[in-house]
């Protein structure tokens, strides 16, 4: 025979499991949910759309930008794949980081037609901490404007502008810039 106070105990753990369950399974999930839905801009992954309301990007999330036509993203170690994001962990002695970054920057003089290697930003040629990152400095959007402007036919001085429009804090956001570069070119 079970002791009385057992049937007690049971109910109340009954009870207690039934509501945890509500509650945690529930509840609390839904609550989550509604949250989510009120700030839907900033949880859905900041998604940027182009004029013809297509996805192109993320807000957040850095993007390689080839051509000569479009101001390029900072290095990826991750190779801009969200799912695989970070850095090399290559320490600054590393021989394999040093041989990277000089050949970015050897890459990025010849690109930009530069003859001095000091000209080029560190933010061109080093990956950020995430391998991710959308914004570069104004250093290297200027350092990229006589290219940009050659191949869309942007003035400079316009280009410029976007750069100032396109600046986050202390970065530019490129999809942001490539988007404005775009529109602008279509319109000239």
């Amino acid at each position: 025979m079970l002791p009385p106070r057992f049937g007690r105990t049971l109910a109340t753990s009954a009870l207690f499991l039934l509501l945890f369950t509500l509650v945690l399974g529930v509840v609390y999930p839904f609550a989550m949910w509604g949250v989510g839905r009120a700030f839907a801009a900033k949880t859905d992954g900041s998604f940027v759309t182009d004029d013809t309301g297509t996805v192109v990007g993320s807000r957040l999330i850095g993007q390689e930008f080839p051509g000569q036509d479009m101001f390029h993203s900072r290095p990826s170690a991750a190779g801009y794949d969200a799912m695989d994001s970070g850095a090399t962990n290559l320490t600054l002695t590393d021989a394999e980081l040093i041989a990277t970054v000089d050949a970015r920057r050897l890459a990025i003089m010849a690109e930009e037609g530069l003859q001095d290697p000091a000209a080029v930003p560190v933010d061109a040629v080093t990956a950020s901490a995430s391998g991710l990152d959308p914004h570069i400095s104004p250093d290297y959007a200027a350092l990229q404007v006589p290219r940009v402007a050659r191949a869309t036919g942007v003035a400079e001085e316009q280009l410029l502008e976007l750069i100032g429009d396109a600046t986050e804090g202390r970065g530019v956001n490129v999809l942001l810039l490539n988007l404005a570069v775009q529109r602008t070119a279509a319109t000239n």
